[in-house]
């Protein structure tokens, strides 16, 4: 499903008017689908109130929509206005005139403030903003959104929460956190992006009738949010006649003396999305243990510092393999030792073949940024907010005030497939074509799911999918097992093994579509 920003979500509305279909039928379908989901959310009409807090825009006009339809279904309906008659808009003022006409009283919300009475509702509709806001909310509506929020009362706002940008994710004011969000359409890329996707609540797309078709022409930009469907063009499809060394070879390097989970996670999550041959590629140390540890996987035992640690030399045990695989993991628990950090350095410049970026692999690259400005070999960097800040020479928090502009800043100076993880994880292609995955899983922030997803990744890339196709299915494939293991185990307190664990069913309901 595409998501496009504000000003294109403009200009398809008018080409939908223009094309013969009424602005009024429009705003009468988007009122009737957010009114559907308020009497879902309320459950039976009778000793139901809904307060409906409308701008004086066309949001607000979709808000009373909602109102008439609420009032004809039997729910008591109270209808706060910013504003007077004179200030709406058009068809705004319209659908004012039609509630008046069914019986529905509208009070002035500048003149009768009613903070108070949000105590008493079951629901808040918040249609003071539309897609079109940007800045501060001031004055009334200030004093109105941070009512709302400290009511109590569930919200459901239309279209995208009031006071957040919805093409920048920015929140520079007050804003309401809604419980629920309808968007019309298709939705819009802020509400993906930090911080606003923290206020959407439960986001859900409506269809208002707006054709498809005429989308060619007016979205210039290439935001996908990953679907089931989606998903499974993506993966890589195995014959019933395929041999293990057909499906992917993955070389994992990773490990250090108390980080030897991490390479063995990634190992095992490579098997178990697929790949027909992994190897695990570890400081000497280390390699007894792993062996015992793994069944499945095979290992190598690399040059070791002696402490449990990957050597520098250890760089050209791994090169003169790369004819035996078709991608490399590198960094999952490798540590930050000098000559681990020269061993990934000389990796980089060298190993010619699809390479998936994590961990310390990423830390090191850190500390040397012009050697992954220089790599012409396809490569996926799979950073938290951390570690792409230190990629970048910014702080986390600058990472996450502006998540999309610094994963695009990433995929181009660094020529690379970004996947900046978190919630909302996003995957970004050097030319600028951007999934959105919409799995947002709390229980996934324990030790290891990265890992997890790492070896997910490169599973698929080694099974033929491009870089941006294993990074987009992968996310997705690893949310999708998240889903499982919270299903199963409970939505937090699953482990990285639990991810691990449930892959090949997340994977074989992906490749059923």
């Amino acid at each position: 499903m595409r998501a496009v920003f504000p000003e294109e979500m403009k200009a398809l509305d008018r080409a939908a008017i223009e094309s013969g279909i009424p602005s009024l039928r429009l705003m009468e379908r988007a009122g009737r689908r957010v009114a559907e989901h308020a009497r879902e959310m309320l459950g039976p009409a009778p000793g139901k109130k809904v307060i409906v807090v409308a701008g004086k825009g066309n949001n607000g006009g979709d808000g009373l929509v909602a109102a008439r339809y609420l009032r004809e279904w039997g729910y008591s309906v109270e209808v706060f206005l910013l504003g007077g008659a004179v200030d709406l808009s058009e068809d705004c003022l319209e659908n004012y005139r039609r509630f008046l006409e069914v019986g529905g009283e509208v009070k002035r919300a500048d003149i009768t403030p009613p903070p108070e009475r949000f105590a008493g509702a079951d629901l808040v509709i918040d249609a003071i903003f539309g897609t079109g806001f940007q800045g501060v909310p001031m004055g009334v509506h200030a004093d109105i959104i941070n009512s709302i929020n400290s009511s109590g009362v569930r919200v459901l706002s239309v279209d995208v929460p009031s006071g957040v940008d919805a093409a920048t994710g920015e929140v520079a004011g007050a804003a309401v956190r809604a419980t629920r969000t309808v968007t019309f359409a298709w939705p819009k890329v802020g509400l993906y992006l930090y911080p606003a996707s923290e206020l959407v609540g439960e986001l859900v797309v409506v269809d208002i009738g707006i054709p498809p078709r005429l989308m060619e022409g007016i979205v210039k930009s290439d935001f996908t949010v990953l679907e089931d469907r989606e998903v499974a063009s993506l993966l890589p499809r195995r014959s019933s006649h395929a041999h293990k060394m057909e499906c992917g070879r993955v070389l994992v390097v990773g490990g250090s003396v108390g980080l030897t989970g991490a390479a063995a996670l990634c190992s095992l999550s490579a098997m178990r999305s697929g790949a027909g041959v992994v190897t695990l590629g570890v400081p000497s140390r280390l390699h007894d243990i792993m062996e015992v540890k793994l069944t499945e996987v095979m290992t190598i035992p690399l040059s070791d510092e002696g402490s449990g640690h990957l050597a520098e030399e250890a760089a050209e045990e791994v090169l003169s393999l790369e004819s035996r695989f078709d991608v490399l993991a590198l960094g999952p628990g490798l540590g930050r030792q000098e000559g681990t950090v020269r061993a990934v350095w000389r990796l980089l410049a060298r190993w010619s073949k699809p390479l998936v970026l994590d961990a310390d692999g990423l830390n090191a690259a850190a500390l040397n940024p012009t050697i992954m400005e220089e790599r012409i070999f396809p490569t996926v960097i799979t950073p938290h907010p951390g570690e792409l800040g230190r990629l970048l020479g910014k702080s986390p928090q600058e990472i996450q005030s502006d998540r999309l502009g610094s994963a695009m800043e990433a995929s181009r100076r660094f020529g690379c497939v970004t996947v900046l993880k978190g919630a909302y994880t996003l995957v970004v292609s050097p030319e600028g074509k951007v999934y959105i995955n919409p799995l947002a899983l709390p229980g996934l922030a324990t030790a290891g799911s990265g890992d997890v997803l790492t070896g997910a990744v490169s599973a698929l890339a080694a099974q033929g999918a491009t870089p941006l196709s294993a990074a987009a299915s992968g996310v997705y494939l690893h949310g999708k097992s998240a889903e499982i293991a919270a299903s199963v185990v409970g939505p937090v307190g699953f482990l990285a093994g639990d991810l691990v664990s449930h892959l090949p069913l997340a994977l074989g309901s992906l490749l059923g579509r």
